[in-house]
């Protein structure tokens, strides 16, 4: 949580002031609660007091407004009092990123490692986990309107596209193969696994299934096992389990 207090403005739906208070990353907004208990004595008391003293001629609105207050209704600020206690209301929604100062709501900051979203060391990380959750949504719409098919062909090319390029194992930037490092933090990147075709030789893109050269259909070797097939510990690519003893490639 933090102390220090994001951008706001005031508000009234008619049932009393209220903040809002919002993201310095996506402006998404978490408001308070308007003291309705409050507005509702309010109503009384005017109710009361003001029917009597607006029948006074000339002065008797001014003064039925100086005796019973400001209709809440129509109020569109806050005390100081009143701010510091919507604020605790929606303090515990924002977090102020060391590095940036910015005040961001959960949706924007990393509680792993304490910093916003796009300052964390685990930048490359949260944008795969969003994209396969945004990738989850497209295919859910896709398979409700019978397009199942037309997108899971188009996640496979697009997974065999980020295949042969390089990648940063830190922050997750795709750049031409043979780059040595990084653009944006300098780390070594990871070479992309590029086969061969076994009749000419030529590059063959990881998961294709025939070479873009001469069309000879290319085999793919099935993938290690991770998990001991008898007591599903993890082999880690080893031949032998290393809790029990069985072979596992």
């Amino acid at each position: 949580m933090s102390e220090r207090m994001p951008r706001y403005d005031v508000r009234n739906d008619g049932v009393g002031p209220y903040a809002a208070f919002y993201c310095d990353k996506c402006n998404r907004e978490y408001r308070s609660q308007p003291d309705v208990g409050n507005t509702i004595a309010k109503d009384v008391g005017r109710r009361v007091a003001g029917d009597a003293l607006r029948n006074i001629p000339l002065f008797g609105r001014a003064i039925a407004d100086n005796v019973v207050g400001q209709d809440p209704h129509y109020i569109y600020s806050l005390t100081p009092q009143q701010l510091d206690a919507a604020w605790k209301q929606a303090q515990q929604y924002f977090h102020e990123c060391p590095t940036c100062k910015q005040l961001v709501c959960p949706s924007c900051f990393d509680p792993q490692s304490g910093y916003c979203t796009e300052d964390s060391p685990r930048r490359g990380e949260i944008a795969e986990a969003q994209a396969q959750q945004a990738a989850g949504v497209v295919k859910g719409l896709a398979s409700a309107f019978g397009l199942g098919d037309a997108v899971q062909k188009a996640a496979q090319a697009a997974k065999a596209a980020a295949e042969s390029v390089a990648r940063c194992p830190k922050d997750g930037t795709l750049a031409k193969p043979g780059t040595k490092f990084c653009p944006q933090c300098g780390s070594a990147m990871i070479q992309p696994t590029v086969n061969a075709c076994p009749k000419c030789g030529a590059a063959v893109a990881p998961g294709a299934k025939f070479c873009p050269e001469c069309g000879t259909k290319i085999e793919q070797a099935a993938p290690a096992p991770t998990t001991c097939p008898k007591c599903g510990a993890d082999v880690k690519g080893a031949k032998f389990c290393p809790e029990c003893g069985t072979k596992v490639a």
